[in-house]
């Protein structure tokens, strides 16, 4: 797929999701299958640029081209200089969020609360792409502000005027939270009003749901947010079925075993062993959810402290899941928390 200037493998992308799309799982999904994967969110406010937080935020060491980093921020000026800031430290794409319903991001006029000021997002993304004229730069947004001002289309106007390359919708409002169903007649309305590229996102947890939503809006891609976490292998599962129809087997609990031991490692040296122990425990409990004797399992392991213990806990766990059976079998499907 062609997209912002790059080829990409193919149409599918990893939503930009704070807390989770650190490098490790960046790297892991596109190795998983992802075309491309967008950075949690990094402020616009300067004074945070030396945080070991934004610092983090900012790495992108031996990262899989192109590196997109979503940037958040509601003043014109401060985007503008994130974007500056980002692209010199190796953001070849810049996504600008304005899709985040969260309060702590909705309270400061961020985010999704943005679509509420049609003229300030103009400002907004018009500052944004003449700071950074060589690098692209992309938008997610969500359908509108509240179900009685579905403004997409607007917005998806303005920021095709304002040469944006490319658009992600999810299929909620910012007033719907992540409550309801994800409805996808706007990303369809907006696909047939603007020339760029639409990437469709919400609720899409199956190679059979990414195939319909793709076939029902005529979007050019779809993004996946947490029905990838503690299952990345869905994007090679998408893309298989999207070229042949058909489904791949299960994977064998040996292979996610290789998949999360090799991700564990990777957040154990990307944080540091003790806030690496902390942040892989809830990647740990999303493996697990789902599978036999995993409820006790997470109990236990969430009171392990260090890598050692923690890394044992993993192999034992899976180690029984594969005496049992070889491939990975659900008690029953993993319940899909708040799509991304």
């Amino acid at each position: 797929m062609q997209f912002a200037g790059f080829t990409l493998r193919n149409n599918l992308f990893v939503a930009p999701m704070a807390g989770v799309t650190d490098r490790p799982f960046r790297q892991l999904c596109k190795k998983m299958g992802a075309g491309l994967a967008v950075s949690e969110m990094v402020t616009s406010n300067s004074l945070l640029y030396g945080s070991a937080k934004t610092q983090r935020r900012a790495n992108h060491e031996g990262e899989v081209e192109p590196v997109s980093v979503q940037i958040a921020g509601a003043d014109p000026a401060m985007m503008a200089e994130a974007a500056r800031y980002n692209a010199t430290r190796g953001a070849q794409i810049i996504d600008i969020n304005m899709g985040c319903p969260a309060k702590k991001v909705c309270n400061v006029m961020a985010g999704s609360a943005l679509l509420q000021d049609e003229a300030l997002v103009a400002r907004i993304l018009e500052a944004v792409v003449k700071a950074v004229p060589e690098t692209a730069v992309t938008l997610k947004i969500r359908t509108g502000w509240n179900r009685a001002h579905r403004n997409a289309p607007t917005i998806a106007r303005i920021a095709e005027q304002s040469g944006i390359r490319a658009l992600a919708i999810h299929g909620r409002t910012r007033a719907d939270q992540y409550m309801g169903d994800a409805e996808y007649d706007t990303i369809a309305e907006v696909k047939r009003q603007v020339g760029i590229p639409v990437i469709a996102n919400g609720d899409i947890s199956t190679p059979q749901k990414a195939k319909a939503v793709l076939e029902y809006t005529g979007a050019d891609g779809v993004m996946i947010g947490r029905a990838a976490q503690g299952r990345p292998w869905i994007f090679r599962e998408i893309e298989y079925h999207l070229a042949t129809g058909d489904h791949l087997p299960p994977p064998l609990v040996s292979e996610i075993l290789e998949v999360c031991r090799a991700h564990l490692e990777d957040l154990y040296a990307f944080y540091g062993e003790e806030t690496g122990v902390r942040i892989a425990r809830k990647h740990i409990a999303w493996y697990t959810r789902g599978l036999a004797g995993s409820a006790a399992f997470r109990r236990t392991m969430n009171e392990l402290c260090d890598v050692r213990a923690q890394r044992a806990a993993v192999e034992n766990f899976f180690g029984r899941l594969a005496e049992q059976d070889a491939r990975l079998r659900y008690e029953q499907e993993p319940a899909q928390e708040l799509a991304a």
